[in-house]
């Protein structure tokens, strides 16, 4: 109640003042990067997705609704027709490019096959712009050769292409940024320098979603940390907020050793907000996998068999949902912190019985992170985009 009451005096002294955090006093949007164009990202082949043109984010996006009887049905997906904000995405380590960094082509089974699992989807509420960007590789983090200026190279296309973006696409209008892993270290780092300290490019903010990593609060807190002025979000309405979370099994909590959950200091610990309840507690997640069993580009496909063949279905679609199989609740271990899944697989009925998504124990379920959550995700998004249009 507290912050709703905060914001809503925010908003009555913006009138007052003759301005809102979008716009200036004779009603145009306010360009924090006035004059910009990237030599790289006015190039619309240097994205992955944008809503100017024909690209892997407007199709081939329909699910097949698996019950827990066996039963099926499909679930078409249509693109908004006229939304209201836009989504800015980074994708996570998924080129095996040679060298320390990928170059800007896209691979179909690399930056295309992860912007449709984890962005795609997002076209049902808001326009998505995700740039190409000269990730670290998966070369690279294997060989265990990754430096400072590998990850400052990625960093510094995604913020060329964010403000290209904000000087050329954005017109004012409210910003949901979602990333993964890297990406969402990236995004985290980029939410640092650009967004934070920025009244007005605060005041874009639907939400960040940064999904697969460990974004740092204090302890008992929701804002500070890693973020002096952007706090987590406790409710489906919230807006310029922030959800995060890093996954694994109920059955197999972080390690010792683990990558995410952990905490970076003596006062901090990573956030966690569940998709399904961001109130707390435990709730149902609605995922949508690939049924094609495919994830990183360096393992092998695992075709599941998502219902028995003595049920005799074909499933034609290039995504699964599965209702009520997966629940979710913020939970510690040891000191980490982190999203806890809890698979609901029955051997007595006909639906497959459980998910992938395990690498080793100190990656939990980071594969799935997003795929877990997509539909929780993309109905969040919905909300906050109404939230904001509101605020």
């Amino acid at each position: 109640m507290g912050r709703l009451l905060t914001m809503g005096l925010a908003c009555a002294l913006a009138l007052l003042a003759g301005v809102t955090t979008a716009t200036a006093a004779g009603g145009a949007a306010v360009n924090p990067y006035p004059g910009y164009q990237s030599a790289i990202y006015a190039d619309p082949a240097n994205w992955l997705c944008r809503p100017d043109k024909d690209d892997v984010c407007d199709h081939d996006l329909d699910a097949t609704v698996v019950k827990a009887n066996g039963h099926t049905s499909i679930e078409h997906w249509h693109a908004a027709r006229h939304p209201k904000f836009d989504c800015f995405y980074v994708y996570p380590t998924i080129s095996t490019d040679p060298g320390h960094n990928s170059d800007l082509i896209p691979g179909a089974d690399q930056e295309l096959f992860v912007v449709r699992q984890q962005a795609a989807r997002l076209g049902s509420v808001c326009r998505v712009f995700a740039p190409v960007y000269r990730q670290v590789t998966l070369t690279s983090l294997v060989a265990g050769t990754t430096t400072a200026a590998d990850r400052a190279t990625a960093f510094a296309d995604v913020l060329d292409a964010w403000k290209h973006y904000i000087a050329n696409d954005n017109g004012g209008r409210g910003v949901l940024l979602i990333g993964h892993s890297q990406g969402a270290g990236v995004l985290t780092a980029l939410i640092k320098s650009e967004i934070d300290p920025n009244p007005d490019l605060r005041g874009r903010l639907v939400s960040a979603m940064l999904l697969g990593t460990s974004l740092q609060v204090p302890d008992g807190r929701d804002v500070g940390g890693d973020f002096a002025n952007i706090p987590l979000c406790h409710t489906p309405n919230d807006t310029g907020c922030v959800i995060t979370y890093g996954s694994f099994r109920a059955t197999a909590p972080p390690p010792p050793n683990s990558l995410f959950g952990r905490s970076f200091s003596p006062t901090t610990q990573a956030a966690c907000t569940n998709p399904a309840s961001l109130k707390g507690g435990t709730g149902t997640l609605h995922p949508y996998f690939p049924t094609d069993g495919k994830s990183l580009p360096i393992l092998p496909a695992v075709m599941p068999v998502w219902v028995a063949p003595s049920k005799g279905v074909t499933i034609k679609t290039p995504f699964v949902t599965l209702p009520r199989f997966v629940d979710s609740e913020c939970a510690e271990h040891n000191g980490f912190v982190y999203l806890s899944l809890i698979v609901k697989g029955d051997p007595s009925d006909p639906r497959i019985d459980d998910i992938g998504g395990d690498l080793t124990p100190e990656w939990g379920m980071h594969l799935i992170d997003v795929n877990v959550a997509m539909g929780d995700l993309v109905s969040l998004a919905r909300s906050q985009g109404k939230a904001f249009r509101r605020h």
